[in-house]
């Protein structure tokens, strides 16, 4: 029997009122700010007012390395919030909301997949309340003022060469990644070249995910530094008098969206910052709403357990004060097979007819890769949970040997189909999670923050990747330590580099040994509150592919949305 699209799943499912969902996650209907009939801003007050609330289990849900197939990260945290219903658990799950430019271009819809979805999932999709309209509208005010001053006689002396705040829009645009802006006459500014990134990509986005109220974040963006003056003095958004109307921007866009599962639990949608160059994790504030809401609370992290996940732990869970449970690790059998480099998967394309057949050995080729991640989460003082994904294609005895292997390096392990089964196909993942949050914890960083920022990227790359060390290029060491005499040594550390490997590079598969990490250049998100080192091809404004997602999305004689999935 043919399954049917995620679309016509989310359109035949039940949408209780947006007021019965915020009652079941302990939400007053007095904090509800409604956005049509089934979403709803949620005010922050109600951290302070549920303050007295039992703290929930606190759950991150990360991967194995990514594959170009997708490991159905986002479902699977959606199906464990309906699995831990059905066991009589309340949960609130909170996720990074999605940025258009995938919906439109390779990835297509993401609000999870099949009967373990969010809904609206059409809204959830397509800039649900605008607040990565205004993400955009506040970094690119801060873009045309620094332009105006430059333009209006450059009173704090900026070097234009050293800015780095470029412009962003939330569609994949590669025409946009390298421009040059105030051509024409003299009144139409100051030549100079710059070039856009997507939206995902701007630290005003990453302030919104870490800003723990409305003044922190008005703190924040006042603390960004687009570049230097003459005297190699940083510029910030205050001194350009930009940060209060900035703030004022984002007012509304800091309060979290409420929205719900396919089976009506609810779920906090709150920014979404890239997973390779950022932190890769919704916001501290709707941790912060869904932590004193339920039993549990689930958050995702993006791409694998050394990127998503090492960010959660190491920035994120410092910064709001709390302590994870559990960590569920996802996985699928066709991604062990991938992992075990013996099939050419292109996106896009079918599977190859052999990848598909019963083949256990193949499974146990790819393993080293869901090793290495179970040891990171280890690593941390947590306990992984190691979750299959099942596709209708899977085999019985695939399945027990990646059982096996996550048993033997100490995790708990549940395969579940909640794609088809919804919350009931998860019910085996809830108790697998339920039983992991009820083992001791000794969590731990993998640096402190009075570290050298070197010997933070040395920890990360040999603790957490698995590298032998690091290869700092001189212009790297030398802003290190511009950086560290700007005051800057105590701020935690981002990698940015490939999710396709737990290395730097994508062709390294598995879980690679003997290699170092180069880092060849070093930049600071002052306002955000971390160094990030650039270690790879970061692509922060991606393409569109031959024949995009938006090709198939459109709209049919009733006025409804068809071709997203």
């Amino acid at each position: 029997m043919t399954m049917k699209s995620d679309l016509e799943i989310a359109r035949e499912a039940h949408l209780d009122p947006i007021e019965k969902v915020a009652a079941r996650a302990g939400i007053d209907a007095k904090y509800l700010e409604p956005y049509g009939r089934d979403v709803a801003k949620v005010d922050l007050n109600v951290i302070k007012d549920n303050r007295d609330h039992p703290r929930g289990k606190y759950v991150v849900v990360t991967a194995i390395t990514p594959t170009p197939l997708g490991e159905g990260k986002t479902t699977t945290a959606v199906g464990l919030a309906q699995g831990l219903e059905k066991i009589g658990k309340h949960s609130v799950l909170a996720l990074r909301q999605p940025s258009m430019g995938p919906t439109f271009g390779i990835k297509g819809g993401a609000a999870g997949a099949g009967y373990s979805q969010v809904l609206p999932m059409e809204k959830l999709n397509l800039h649900l309340t605008g607040d990565f309209h205004a993400i955009g509208a506040a970094h690119n005010l801060l873009a045309a003022m620094i332009d105006n001053h430059l333009h209006q006689g450059n009173e704090l002396g900026i070097e234009p060469h050293s800015i780095s705040w470029r412009r962003v829009v939330d569609i994949n645009d590669r025409a946009l990644r390298n421009t040059i802006v105030g051509l024409g006459s003299r009144v139409d500014g100051v030549p100079r070249e710059t070039g856009f990134d997507i939206t995902a990509a701007s630290e005003v986005g990453v302030i919104l995910a870490l800003a723990t109220s409305l003044s922190d974040l008005r703190a924040r963006l006042g603390r960004i530094v687009i570049g230097y003056n003459r005297s190699k003095e940083p510029v910030t958004a205050e001194d350009l008098h930009a940060a209060g109307s900035m703030a004022v921007i984002l007012k509304d866009a800091i309060k979290p969206n409420l929205l719900q599962t396919t089976e009506n639990s609810p779920v906090l949608v709150h920014a979404g910052p890239f997973g390779n160059i950022a932190t890769g994790n919704s916001s501290v504030i709707a941790d912060r709403v869904g932590i004193g809401c339920g039993d549990y609370l689930l958050t995702e992290a993006g791409f694998g357990a050394d990127m998503g996940a090492e960010r959660f732990f190491n920035i994120k869970c410092r910064l709001g004060g709390m302590r994870p449970d559990a960590a569920v690790l996802v996985v699928t059998v066709r991604a062990l097979k991938t992992h075990a480099g013996r099939y050419k998967v292109v996106p896009g394309k079918p599977l190859p007819s052999a990848m598909l057949e019963d083949n256990p050995d193949d499974v146990l080729a790819g393993v080293a890769n869901l090793r290495k991640h179970i040891e990171i989460v280890r690593e941390f003082g947590v306990s992984p949970v190691v979750a299959l994904n099942v596709f209708p294609s899977d085999h019985p005895d695939e399945i027990d040997a990646v059982r096996k292997v996550a048993e033997v390096a100490g995790a708990h392990f549940a395969s579940s189909t909640h794609v088809v089964n919804g919350g009931d196909g998860a019910v085996d993942l809830a108790r697998a999670v339920a039983a992991a949050c009820d083992q001791k914890t000794d969590f731990r960083y993998t640096y402190g923050l009075e570290d050298s920022l070197v010997d933070k990227l040395n920890k990360v790359a040999t603790k957490v990747y698995g590298a032998d060390g690091i290869d700092i290029a001189p212009a790297a060491a030398k802003e290190l330590t511009h950086f560290e005499g700007l005051g800057y040594g105590t701020f935690p550390v981002v990698i940015a580099k490939t999710h396709l490997s737990l290395s730097h590079d994508p062709n390294l598969k598995g879980a690679p040994t003997g290699w170092r990490l180069p880092v060849r250049e070093v930049r600071a998100a002052v306002g955000a509150g971390y160094i990030y080192a650039i270690c790879g091809d970061m692509r922060t404004m991606p393409g569109l592919g031959r024949h995009p997602a938006a090709e198939r999305i459109d709209i049919d004689s009733n006025g409804d949305t068809v071709g997203l999935f």
